[in-house]
């Protein structure tokens, strides 16, 4: 187990008052909008969901952002991190002063939020100053800075009468800005130089699942504090009937402990072990979280003479008694997690300490929320305490088991490291040896592993596609269960899951070559369980805020990000002549997700096969009775098995390990580009119209009960993409795609010639049958355009790279081509944002989806024209 050097460099101490008092500062901030959002959204008369959203904002930000600080600390040191960081955040402060809008507000809480992200970039700056005999103290000390949250609730209400919430602002701007300063003028990075490394290298560590037990510690630790420290006054006051004043007080007594223990944690980490603290954490947090999820009960027993009655309820001194109990030991967790990471990962405690530190604040974030939605579906006030008792009891668990087989390990090879190596990707998963172009180990191995590979694949592309775009069909039933949105809003919620989904494409696409295909199916199917189980909760309960209904559309794209690393991943396994076939099955009945879910859910929330697991129905005006839950809870057993078959029957493939470095080179390609409009043109195409169609039709067709029909045109355009893979073939990639955006103009113009008789006789008919039209050869052109990537890229390599010998121009013509298709797709989801988008803005501009219509005409002329340009004429730049 590596450690740092075990003696603190001169000036370790000033470092350490510097980043805690920079830190606390910070946490003051991060926190300032619960205190000063009141009498600002009195001012700007905000409701309810936009306050929320407003005091949201910051913990959200703070939290994804620390990742990213923590490795710009890896990179660059915490002096000028640390300082530039105070003074952004400063003048994000002092923006509130000038806002007059909403908008303007949620952009300078979207700024303010970067004030939570300064933990991580302590945590690297601490580390690296002191040795591994004083690291946990030094952290323990650093982590007291959270006490920054009183802070600002004994402070800003003073300020606030004397100031007002602008003053106030200031007051804190001017300290942030001053803190700042100081930072850079009398901090200082210690002298041993950090050490360079790639993006590639900083991001190593995240494919450890050391990592995610680690975060999965401080999601408790922390995010169950930070979210109980929110709930307790209104938990307190509704359980046990005190004011709000002796509600407050009580939560200090929670808070106060959660906080300046963090320091004795840290020195107990130095003196018994971080692994001896985290088992006294969690075994305390386990008996506290038991006790107080116990509800008030009464027994009534037959005695022998007569009935017996006693009860069980736990009086406010013991409930006090507990909770200050649960809050010194999360605060020794919290100082116990953070001692692993430098021990752990001493040249990656920025990267490592981000994303642990984010999935704790993200912890904060949503478990509040969760608290909410489990009173509502439960009706038992300690259900928030029952929740907390599972995941202490996870975490424990994992950790045992963690423990144990290193002990294993350690046992057999007569050796103590004190590593955690569980979990690690077997040998015989890892294929080392990957020649599919080499027609003799193709016929005699090579392909029977690529068709297992694929045929796991598929159902968890399946599934990815389902969760995506589940939220377009409950979307439509919502106002049915008494969801009072407008159509503006039910529009923003069914295109939401098209953005985050395409954003996250992105990122997906990078990932195989850096993670392996098999951990990363596993990861990014098993991620899919948040938004599945969240919906079934959240959609019972017609109060549920609209700032949840948000999150959970965005949490929805954690589905449509599964497509660009599916893709990617399955398009290293098969040889170029089987390549159009494979990615085309892969995409084709993947893409059968969106009507598999818009054939079922509409059968599931109308029976209540599943009401003993699932609760109550809802009931419409209309008297029908709707388990619109069922939409959630139907995928999570799929999701389970598909998550345990890709982690236990995929391969990950040596060669194809590359960084984001090497991949980065498509973004020089101009055929990257290219593709990335006729990608759009044609998936952003199917994506778009599957999410749009179901409330588009619900608006223009009102007599029409669309949703049953929702599902066809989406089945027609996967199984087009499917089985249409082997005519890209044989026909030639570009050649194809030219004739689908022929049809699809030709789809278009029809639309339009029915939208203009709508009134007329079988004018719904001949809508939706040039909708199947439009979903059929949009599907087709999926096939032909990835057909496309790999022949393109053979062209460029080849041409570009003439000094390369043909194998090594083979690897990188894969490389380049497996990333251009990820990034491609991940242009073209963003149809499933923007048609939504520009169909809910039509119809509320003209009371028409026209205008969208004719906006898509023009970008399927323009899709054909380059196509034909650069693919198809006679002296095409690269004919395909």
């Amino acid at each position: 187990m590596a450690s740092t050097e075990p003696v603190s460099p001169p000036g370790s101490g000033q470092a350490l008052f510097l980043s805690t008092l920079a830190f606390t500062l910070c946490f003051a901030v991060w926190t300032l909008l619960s205190i000063i959002g009141i009498p600002l959204s009195k001012e700007l008369n905000l409701s309810d969901t936009e306050l929320a959203l407003l005091i949201a904002t910051p913990v959200l930000t703070g939290s994804i952002s620390r990742p990213v600080l923590g490795i710009l600390t890896d990179r660059f040191g915490g002096r000028p991190v640390m300082g530039i960081l105070l003074l952004v955040s400063a003048s994000c402060v002092y923006l509130l002063t000038l806002a007059h809008s909403y908008p303007m507000l949620l952009l300078a809480a979207l700024g303010l939020g970067l004030a939570g992200g300064a933990f991580a970039v302590g945590t690297a700056y601490v580390s690296r100053w002191f040795g591994g005999d004083r690291q946990g103290t030094a952290l323990g000390v650093f982590g007291a800075g959270n006490l920054g949250s009183s802070l600002t609730n004994f402070a800003a209400p003073l300020l606030l009468v004397a100031l007002g919430w602008q003053g106030t602002a200031q007051v804190y701007a001017l300290a942030l800005a001053l803190m700042g300063l100081g930072f850079l003028v009398f901090a200082r990075d210690p002298r041993h130089p950090t050490p360079s490394l790639t993006l590639s290298q900083r991001l190593a560590p995240m494919a450890d699942l050391r990592v995610w037990r680690f975060s999965l510690y401080y999601f408790f630790v922390f995010g169950a504090f930070v979210a109980l420290a929110l709930w307790l006054p209104h938990y307190l006051m509704r359980v046990y009937g005190v004011s709000l004043t002796t509600a407050g007080m009580i939560t200090l007594l929670f808070t106060l402990p959660g906080s300046l223990f963090r320091i004795l944690g840290g020195w107990l980490s130095d003196r018994y072990g971080a692994r001896r603290v985290m088992y006294w954490t969690f075994i305390a947090c386990l008996v506290c979280t038991f006790l107080l999820s116990y509800p008030p009960t009464e027994y009534r027993i037959q005695g022998i003479d007569g009935e017996l009655r006693f009860s069980l309820i736990m009086g406010l001194p013991p409930f006090v008694l507990l909770i200050m109990v649960l809050g010194f030991f999360m605060s020794l967790g919290k100082a116990a997690v953070f001692k692993h990471i430098p021990t752990y990962y001493p040249e990656h405690v920025g990267a490592v300490g981000g994303v642990v530190g984010m999935v704790g604040g993200l912890g904060g974030f949503f478990l509040p929320l969760t608290f909410g939605m489990l009173n509502d579906v439960v009706g038992i006030w300690q259900s928030c305490f029952m929740l907390l008792f599972v995941l202490v009891a996870g975490a424990l668990a994992w950790m045992h088991y963690a423990i144990i087989k290193a002990n294993r390990v350690e046992w057999t090879e007569q050796r103590e490291t004190g590593d955690l190596p569980e979990l690690s990707t077997p040998s015989k998963l890892v294929l080392q040896d990957w020649r599919p172009e080499d027609t003799d180990f193709w016929e005699q191995q090579g392909r029977a592993i690529a068709r297992r590979n694929l045929w796991i694949s598929i159902p968890n592309l399946v599934l990815a596609f389902s969760v995506w775009m589940v939220w377009s069909v409950v979307v439509a039933r919502l106002p049915q269960v008494g969801f009072n949105y407008n159509a503006n809003q039910l529009f923003w919620l069914a295109a939401l899951p098209g953005l985050s989904g395409a954003t996250l494409r992105v990122f997906y696409s990078f990932m195989v070559p850096i993670f392996g295909g098999r951990r990363w199916t596993a990861f990014s199917t098993a991620s899919l369980l948040l938004p599945a189980l969240w919906i079934g909760f959240a959609v019972r309960n017609p109060d549920t805020p609209y700032l949840v209904m948000l999150v959970l559309a965005l949490l929805c794209g954690f589905g449509g990000g599964n497509f660009a690393s599916s893709m990617a991943n399955i398009s290293f396994f098969f040889p170029k002549k089987e390549k159009g076939a494979a990615m085309g099955l892969n995409a084709g009945l993947g893409n059968l997700g969106v009507s598999l879910m818009q054939f079922l859910v509409p059968l599931v929330i109308t029976t209540g096969v599943f009401a003993f697991v699932v609760g109550d129905p809802q009931t419409t005006a209309d008297g029908e009775r709707l388990w619109l839950q069922n939409a959630g809870f139907v995928w999570v057993p799929f999701i389970i098995a598909a998550t345990v078959a890709a982690w236990f029957g995929m391969n990950d493939i040596a060669s194809a390990k590359s960084s984001f470095q090497d991949q980065a080179v498509i973004f020089r390609r101009k055929h990257n580009w290219l593709m990335c409009v006729l990608y759009t043109g044609t998936f952003g195409s199917f994506i778009g119209f599957a999410a749009a169609f179901p409330l588009l039709s619900s608006h223009l067709f009102p007599e029409v009960d669309a949703l049953k029909l929702a599902f066809l045109g989406p089945l027609l355009g996967a199984l087009s993409r499917a089985f249409s893979g082997g005519v890209a073939d044989r026909l030639g990639g570009g050649r194809v795609t030219f004739w689908v955006f022929v049809g699809m103009i030709a789809g278009v113009i029809g639309l339009l010639w029915f939208l203009d008789h709508r009134d007329q006789p079988g004018a719904f008919v001949g809508f939706f049958v040039c909708f199947l039209w439009l979903f059929l050869v949009s599907g087709v052109g999926n096939s032909s355009t990835f057909q496309m990537v790999p022949a393109i890229f053979r062209h460029e390599v080849a041409r570009l790279l003439p000094d390369q010998d043909v194998r090594q121009q083979q690897l990188e013509s894969d490389r380049e081509a497996a990333a251009v298709v990820g990034f491609t797709s991940a242009i073209a989801a963003y149809g499933a944002f923007f048609i939504p988008k520009a169909f809910g803005t039509a119809l509320d501009l003209t009371g028409g989806a026209e205008p969208a219509l004719y906006g898509f005409l023009l970008f399927y002329v323009l899709c054909l024209g380059l196509t034909w340009f650069y693919y198809t004429r006679k002296k095409a730049v690269i004919p395909c």
